[in-house]
């Protein structure tokens, strides 16, 4: 893989630019006649300057940009190195083709993530269905999530809708909240710290009175996650004293 999506996970990156170099650097390798595995940065690099249109091809309906990590990984972090490597301007430019539509049409891939968060991560019916899944509906929100921080790395897709809608549906609403607190709190710190991730990076332009609100609450599913694992294993003592 590009580990590309691993730093984002882990937030082991300071400038967008790293997680471009990051890309490139994994990638530079050819195989052929010429050999298995050898390092050509140069040729990449030659062709990524010439570069001013990258493609991305979708099969499936029921996976779209903001399902797979690998996506922005792979399809994100190049269009980052590429527009780094002539200026950062946003000059390459980056569509999607459905491949599965009766006429396939290249569409823009920031439209198409505008879309697939309206559709899925900020549609009611869609939040309510899959945090009303437990602890797995709870991971995939979670991993919606930190996906967001990563199209906003590599595409500069920074719009403030998105990440005001995401904090009042599953932050701020105390129903919600509470759900996603109950059956995996791990999942819910992550969606509250990449909030407050998204603000520190500039890709959110949040008040003071909702960041205040998103520390208060990291802070108190951070102190439920340790008195849970203690209370788990004051139990099982008595539970082996009992015995």
């Amino acid at each position: 893989g590009s580990l590309v999506n691993e730093r984002v996970t882990d937030s082991s990156w300071e400038e967008e630019g790293d997680l471009g170099e990051t890309w490139a650097r994994r990638n530079a390798f050819s195989f052929g006649k010429g050999g298995r595995g050898v390092e050509r940065r140069r040729t990449l690099d030659a062709l990524m300057k010439t570069t001013g249109q990258v493609v991305q091809c979708i099969d499936s309906v029921e996976y779209g940009l903001t399902d797979i990590q690998e996506y922005y990984a792979n399809t994100g972090a190049m269009v980052r190195a590429m527009d780094d490597l002539q200026g950062g301007e946003g000059k390459v430019q980056a569509s999607v083709v459905e491949s599965y539509s009766r006429v396939p049409r290249p569409k823009k891939l920031n439209d198409v993530l505008r879309l697939e968060y309206r559709s899925k991560l900020l549609n009611p019916k869609w939040a309510e269905t899959m945090v009303d899944q437990g602890s797995g509906g709870a991971f995939e929100v979670s991993q919606r999530m930190t996906a967001l921080i990563g199209w906003g790395a590599t595409t500069k897709f920074k719009e403030n809708w998105v990440f005001d809608q995401s904090a009042d549906t599953y932050a701020f609403d105390p129903v919600m909240a509470q759900k996603l607190r109950d059956s995996n709190p791990e999942a819910f710190k992550n969606i509250v710290g990449r909030l407050l991730e998204a603000n520190r990076r500039g890709m959110w332009e949040a008040d003071d009175a909702k960041m205040e609100q998103l520390m208060e609450l990291y802070s108190d599913v951070d102190d439920q996650m340790e008195l849970g694992t203690a209370s788990k294993y004051i139990a099982q003592s008595v539970e082996a004293l009992e015995k």
